[in-house]
């Protein structure tokens, strides 16, 4: 009788351990502060996908990009800079005025609440813009705010472009997408861009150790790289995007009307 229960109970114990050892297993994917249940917690259903934290973020940067870039690009125009500066503050003002309509309707349809004042930080780029006094002090402050901002929420939208379920967030990412990246290019043409600063300031408060190939030796010619085409004989008929190098096209048919009623 003493064996059998002593057998009893060496079974319970392992039991007990082998299931203390498996809940964690069966467990993990539920509990707090994993990916996957970050992304379950800050997402609502929508009948074009479920609604994201970052997607709702990505909303509304791209409403706050407006809200402080179009003065920024009014100011330029008033203050007559160069050429190229008007040319790079006509860019904005279009892009812009053309993805407030188009965020305005995603808005609207997936029930986001916008923003109507720039933040106190845009506020105060604003600010520096207006108290740049004599005419290169202001491009150079000009240029290399506006593109700081636009290079900081570039890689934004290509986060939540590659990641939302959401077909509405995804088409307003590939416009943002497109109108980011001309603003871009447009605004390194003005020859003010200090690129200097704003590798700087991208990496600043970064420790990671530098990835990607060894730099190259100093007089030696590396070997030409052999082109990268499919095999065989294959029929296509696409072409690589139009455009002249340097130029970004913007040419997308034209947004709903942000104030009809919500598609539900």
């Amino acid at each position: 009788m003493r064996r059998i229960n002593g057998t009893a109970l060496v079974i319970v114990a392992l039991a007990g351990t082998l299931g203390a050892l498996a809940f964690p297993v069966w467990s993990y994917t539920d509990r707090s502060g994993t990916g996957e249940a970050n992304l379950a917690a800050g997402s609502v259903p929508t009948r074009w996908g479920p609604l994201s934290a970052a997607d709702r973020d990505l909303i509304v940067r791209v409403r706050l990009a407006g809200l402080w870039e179009l003065p920024a690009a009014q100011q330029a125009l008033e203050r007559a800079p160069s050429g190229a500066m008007r040319e790079a503050a006509d860019h904005l003002i279009v892009g812009h005025t053309d993805l407030d309509k188009r965020v305005r309707v995603v808005a609207r349809d997936l029930g986001v609440e916008l923003p109507n004042q720039p933040t106190e930080q845009q506020r105060g780029w604003l600010q520096q813009m207006t108290d740049a006094t004599n005419g290169k002090d202001y491009e150079k402050t000009w240029a290399n705010l506006l593109r700081s901002a636009h290079g900081k929420i570039f890689p934004a939208i290509g986060a939540v472009r590659n990641s939302t379920r959401n077909s509405l967030v995804r088409q307003l990412a590939s416009d943002a997408n497109q109108t980011v990246l001309d603003h871009i290019t447009v605004l390194e043409k003005t020859g003010a861009v200090d690129f200097e600063a704003i590798a700087n300031d991208s990496v600043a408060g970064t420790t990671a150790s530098p990835t990607g190939p060894p730099p190259p030796a100093t007089g030696v010619v590396p070997p030409v790289a052999p082109p990268a085409k499919p095999s065989g004989d294959i029929d296509t008929t696409s072409r690589p995007s139009p455009g002249e190098p340097g130029t970004v096209n913007t040419d997308r048919p034209d947004p709903e009307d942000p104030d009809a009623p919500a598609t539900r």
